[in-house]
């Protein structure tokens, strides 16, 4: 019995290293292959790959946010000035037909829909009061609106056809 135990164990050890020997040419062949085959960067690939990781915002707080916060506001200011909204028309019902009645149009966000009633405290403050209020943003108990609707590349003209439109053509 002693004997079969010794021949087992020698031709497990034999199959062992067998296998080992295996795993070891496999392993270098697969290196040798890998090394012969160079792969190209496609560059297309890699910018589209760093346009999806890219951040899509960015995070203010404190003075030293405050400070940030307003050179990127800024910075988007002056990136828009180059840029003409809607192809610079000055046709106020355009404008609030693209941009405006998202939330003029359903009240969202607090913003009064084309109703005479829902204007009336407004209108007594100006048309002026509400053009600024519109180039500049405002935030009021009743809503908020954006500076130039939320889109920087509005110009100051736009801004106030727009509004002289809307105001022309309440209900």
């Amino acid at each position: 019995m002693h004997n079969h135990d010794l021949q087992f164990l020698k031709r497990f050890s034999l199959a062992i290293a067998f296998l080992v020997v295996v795993a070891l040419l496999l392993i270098v062949l697969a290196v040798l292959v890998t090394r012969s085959h160079p792969t190209d960067v496609d560059p297309g690939a890699q910018s589209r790959l760093f346009e999806r990781i890219a951040p899509v915002g960015a995070v203010y707080a404190g003075e030293t946010g405050a400070a940030a916060a307003a050179a990127a506001a800024a910075a988007a200011a002056e990136a828009a000035k180059g840029q003409v909204a809607y192809d610079g028309t000055l046709d106020g019902s355009v404008i609030y037909g693209k941009l405006c009645t998202a939330c003029h149009g359903t009240g969202a966000g607090g913003a009064p829909v084309l109703e005479k009633a829902a204007w009336t405290a407004r209108i007594a403050q100006g048309e002026e009061t509400l053009v600024k209020h519109a180039t500049e943003g405002y935030t009021g108990s009743a809503g908020l609106m954006p500076a130039r609707g939320g889109n920087p590349s509005l110009s100051d003209e736009q801004v106030q056809v727009t509004v002289k439109w809307m105001l022309e053509n309440l209900k």
